[in-house]
This record gives C-alpha cells, structure tokens and sequence, in this order.
C-alpha cells in the first residue's frame, strides 16, 4: 500500500462526543462494525450513513436498522436521476453501464426512496438537489424533477432533507422557495460563500461542513463558517472523499471528524468542546434522534 493509500493515523480524541452527519460507509474499505469502532474510540459516536440510489438507500435502511448508532439517509443522488430517464451508457456509476427509462423508471425509483423514507431508523431524505458540475443541459429536468420529488417526500414524512448543491446555488434556493422547504433542511458538504450562509441562516437551514474547509484554496468557506449562526453548523466527513488536510488525497473515514472540526474551531475562535457541544445538539435536531 503506498503512503497516499494508507488511512491516515487516529487523531487525538475528541472529550465531547459528536456525530459525523453524512458519510457512505458503502464505499470505504473494511466493515461497518470497524469504521464504528474507530470513530467511537475518538469520540465520534454516531454516523448518518447516506444514500445515492435505489440499492446504496436500501443498504443505508438496512445498516441503521442494525446498529443502533447508525442512522440513514436515502435519495437519488442528482446524478443519479439523469441516469436513470436518459440512460448511463459510460457506466459511471456503480451500476455499470444502463438504458435510459424515461420517466416511468424515474417514477419507480422514487416510490422505492418514499417506501424506506417511513421507516424509523431513516431519519433524513437524502442526499438530492442540483449538480451542474457532472450534469449537462439535458440532465437538469431530470435532476430538477427528483429534487422536487423528494422534497415532498422529506415533508410528508416529517425527515430531514439532504441537499447536495454543487455550481447550483441560486437554482436550489430557487426550488426550496418555490416547494417550501421541509422543517429541517441540511446543506451537505456546504459549498457556498459568506453571503449565500447569510440567506441560509435566515431561512433556518443547517450548514454541514466537510473536510474541504481545511483546504488552502477554500477561504470561501472558512467565511462561510464564520458567519453562520452556531446552532446551524454540523460537520461531516462525506468519506470516503473530502479527507481534511494534512491528509488530502487519502481515504476518508469517519474517524477523522475531530481533525475537520478542531480547524472549524479554530476558525470559530472557540474552543474545540464548546463546538463540539453546540455541533452534537445540532445534529440530533437535525436528524430528530
């Protein structure tokens, strides 16, 4: 295994126990019972473990009914609805290579999301919104569509909505007015500048920052994180990706929270307990645990 390979070393625990509020055990190496137990050993207690399709969502249901620390988030990623109407002929997702369905196969996959977003242990509907980024001019109906979708989904279930928002911000502030966000509302992995978590916290929307915050050409964000409200703030790992520095480029896990959130209190000007604390309730009102 090479240096950039290897899983970075456990960083000193954290004395306030928190939640990492979106990761995809499903993609990192080793099991769901090691990932847990290295986070617990440096105080990251619970993890939201996020879906991105039908069978990632599933596996989410599945894995937070059996770990009672595990709570789930299920969607269609943005990408993923584009693929699903127009067809994945790259095979970029882990489905390999897939037909375009129209509409109709759009509308079975968000009947299954609604069936797993009743059950209890799903506590958030997520993560969906807008990608310009991988998604072209014609994809955006599609992705538009499934954002609304699970909108009404998050709301008629009474969960958290989880966004994933990337060179889309006007466009998914936009639907959020026009549908009426659901109660609790979480942009994942916040990508946005200061002023766009000026119109979020007016709209009581939770900020969630990964390890991105950490990078050198993301003062962005460290803006971002310093304007908005404490009890809108959440942290993340989005692991296996986003790892914080110094470790960039290296495999994510959830046990590299307290590494993100001591340079989130640093930019705070706060102590790392008194973030963690404010962090720990965000969360679990956040996700209603």
């Amino acid at each position: 295994m090479s240096a950039k390979d290897a899983p970075p070393p456990l960083p000193e625990p954290l004395l306030v126990e928190v939640a990492d509020s979106h990761t995809h055990l499903d993609l990192q190496s080793g099991t769901v019972e090691e990932a847990l137990v290295k986070a617990a050993a440096v105080g990251v207690t619970t993890v939201v473990q996020v879906g991105c399709d039908v069978k990632g969502s599933q596996w989410a249901a599945e894995t937070a009914a059996a770990h009672e620390h595990v709570h789930a988030a299920v969607a269609l990623h943005p990408n993923e609805a584009p693929r699903i109407v127009l067809g994945d002929p790259d095979g970029w997702s882990r489905q390999g290579a897939r037909e375009g369905g129209g509409d109709t196969a759009l509308d079975d996959a968000l009947s299954e999301i609604d069936r797993l977003a009743a059950l209890p242990y799903v506590r958030g509907v997520g993560e969906t919104g807008l990608d310009f980024f991988r998604t072209g001019p014609e994809g955006i109906a599609a992705q538009e569509r499934s954002f609304r979708a699970h909108i009404e989904i998050a709301k008629r279930h009474g969960k958290a909505l989880v966004i994933h928002d990337r060179e889309a911000h006007a466009d998914v502030l936009r639907v959020l007015d026009e549908e009426g966000a659901p109660e609790r509302t979480v942009f994942h992995c916040y990508s946005g500048d200061a002023a766009m978590a000026e119109i979020c916290a007016a709209k009581g929307y939770y900020m969630s920052f990964a390890g991105n915050v950490t990078f050198k050409n993301a003062q962005h964000l460290r803006d971002a994180l310093a304007v908005a409200p404490l009890d809108l703030v959440l942290v993340e790992t989005d692991a296996p990706f986003l790892t914080p520095a110094p470790y960039r480029g290296r495999p994510n896990a959830p046990y590299l929270i307290p590494v993100t959130l001591r340079a989130m209190a640093e930019v705070r000007g706060i102590g790392e307990n008194e973030l963690a604390e404010a962090i720990a309730v965000n969360t679990a009102r956040a996700f209603d645990y």
